[in-house]
């Protein structure tokens, strides 16, 4: 009996070197014990240290990246299952997964199966709540190797720290397994442990969700929560195992308990009333909807209070749309034209603007119905910061979080913003941040808001607002963020390419300064280029804050 000891629970590599092993040794399938951690036969052999036996041999790829996920299935035979798929494979059935009647294949099957659901499952039900940093508590995790992995097909494999390197499974070129992340033993105080900033860093909110997978997909399913919310810096604690990203390593700890996530914050709120307001009574089809989100999700989903209440709802609600007179859409309004750049004369002769009042002006503004923008979103997101601040940066509109806030630049923009202005060596508290226009302009896609640009049609309309807080503020430099908020600050359309980076004048010995939206690099696809633009853009900051010295 040959006993077979993995690192963990989803130690696809050391399995994979291991069953290659097995098999050129001729080790069948019933004489290969398999556990993790410590040998669960005690009359076990241990596996030796001697070098694997020489020899190669292929299996097909298809038979690998189906290893690759049934390993994260918690089932305690799943090593044994694969490795007999191996083993037959080796001794000629290159083509027993084509076999969909074959007891093995169908069992392996649906665990790969079962783990996908679950991967879906945590992608779709994982909701984050925020949790301020409290400074410098405890000790950061261990960074990971494998930060840039992309799960269960990424392209760069690295030898496990731990025992001899031997070669794995031969398969199709071009494949290469999911590395081991890199395990931070201590994780006493997990909260605590996130929190950690070196001394006199700024305190960037902290995001923290609490997930029960039903399998170990927390590992493998990591690297799309940090490209999905790679401005965030955020935590994923589960029973078996915690994820952590601070924006530029991803990290693991053991299991967490419950009690340790935060209690509820404003994010739940926003996510009960989004869920609220889409909500379609004429449509509730109660087993459909328990099919798609199950009940056992519902006690770690914020929005899952309201769902009582909306289903007990739902008929009389229903009734009163029937009862409702139909209304014929609206006709399509007119716009009037507003000038690019509006005169102080254009500015509404309100006691607000006469003022200079920005909490006056904000108030003003939210009851703004000068484009169609206001009906859909949710509310006006005026700019904020000091009256008195010499550096105003105006950004294009606010986005889908931003419309929930009622504040601008704090989504995944401006939390890259914010990034970029403290290597900048700039204060965001000592400088006021708006944007173009002031309403979400989006389209609906399901349960999404996707983010359209703004037209001259929006950007002209809104533009009494942008006029008013730089007349209010005086500020002696305007940094524009992107096309959008250029066009509203000089009134014509501006090419980036061209006004990058360089001072232009303005009315009252003021100046204008453009360079890229911070969104801009969010969207780059390329590493080395997102690398280069960031890098870019923080030079751009020094330079716009050197102009005030």
């Amino acid at each position: 009996m040959r006993s077979i000891v993995l690192d963990t629970e989803t130690d696809f590599p050391g399995w994979r070197r291991a069953a290659r092993a097995l098999a050129l040794e001729g080790v069948a399938p019933e004489d290969a014990l398999w556990s993790v951690s410590e040998p669960t036969d005690l009359f076990a052999a241990p596996t030796p240290d001697a070098s694997p036996p020489a020899g190669t041999f292929s299996v097909p790829r298809a038979l690998v990246d189906l290893a690759e996920t049934a390993i994260q299935a918690r089932d305690a035979e799943r090593f044994a299952l694969l490795y007999r798929l191996v083993w037959r494979a080796h001794h000629g059935e290159k083509h027993l997964l084509e076999d969909a009647a074959d007891p093995q294949v169908q069992r392996v099957q649906r665990l790969a199966q079962a783990v996908r659901r679950d991967t879906h499952k945590m992608r779709a039900f994982v909701r984050f709540r925020e949790v301020r940093d409290t400074g410098g508590l405890g000790p950061s995790p261990a960074p990971v190797d494998d930060a840039t992995d992309d799960g269960a097909h990424d392209t760069d494999a690295r030898t496990p720290a731990a025992g001899p390197a031997r070669p794995g499974l031969h398969e199709a070129p071009g494949h290469t397994p999911r590395a081991a992340p890199v395990a931070d033993p201590a994780g006493a105080d997990l909260l605590a442990s996130i929190a950690a900033r070196p001394a006199g860093e700024l305190s960037p909110a902290r995001y923290v969700a609490w997930f029960e997978p039903d399998h170990f997909i927390v590992e493998a399913n990591a690297p799309f929560f940090v490209r999905r919310f790679a401005t965030m810096q955020w935590s994923i604690l589960t029973p078996d195992r915690c994820a952590h990203w601070d924006g530029e390593a991803l990290t693991f700890t053991p299991g967490a308990d419950r009690s340790q996530l935060p209690d509820d914050d404003a994010l739940a709120e926003y996510w009960r009333a989004y869920f609220s307001s889409i909500f379609n009574p004429a449509r509730l089809k109660i087993g459909a909807m328990t099919s798609e989100m199950p009940r056992k999700y519902w006690k770690n989903l914020p929005e899952a209070a309201a769902i009582p209440g909306l289903i007990r709802d739902a008929q009389s609600r229903t009734d009163q749309m029937v009862e409702r007179p139909t209304i014929s859409p609206p006709k399509e309004r007119k716009m009037p034209k507003v000038p690019a750049t509006a005169p102080a004369d254009a500015l509404p002769a309100t006691a607000a603007h006469l003022s200079g009042d920005l909490v006056a002006l904000a108030t003003e503004a939210a009851a703004c119905r000068r484009c169609p923008l206001w009906e859909p979103a949710t509310q006006t997101v005026f700019g904020e910061g000091p009256a008195d601040a010499r550096l105003m940066f105006v950004g294009e509109q606010p986005g889908d979080q931003e419309d929930l806030a009622g504040r601008p630049f704090i989504g995944p923009a401006g939390q890259l913003f914010d990034r970029a202005l403290v290597e900048a060596g700039i204060d965001r508290a000592t400088v006021y941040v708006t944007n173009s226009v002031k309403h979400f302009k989006f389209e609906p896609r399901g349960r999404r808001r996707i983010h359209v640009k703004p037209g001259a049609t929006e950007i002209n309309a809104c533009n009494v607002w942008l006029q008013a807080e730089r007349a209010a503020i005086k500020p002696a430099l305007t940094v524009a963020l992107g096309a959008t908020a250029a066009r509203a600050v000089l009134g014509r359309t501006v090419t980036i390419g061209r006004e990058r980076s360089r001072p232009i004048a303005l009315d009252g010995n003021a100046q204008a300064f453009v360079t890229v939206h911070p969104s801009y690099l969010l969207r780059l696809p390329d590493e080395d280029a997102k690398a280069r633009e960031y890098a870019a853009f923080v030079e751009d900051l020094r330079h716009a804050a050197s102009l005030l010295a």
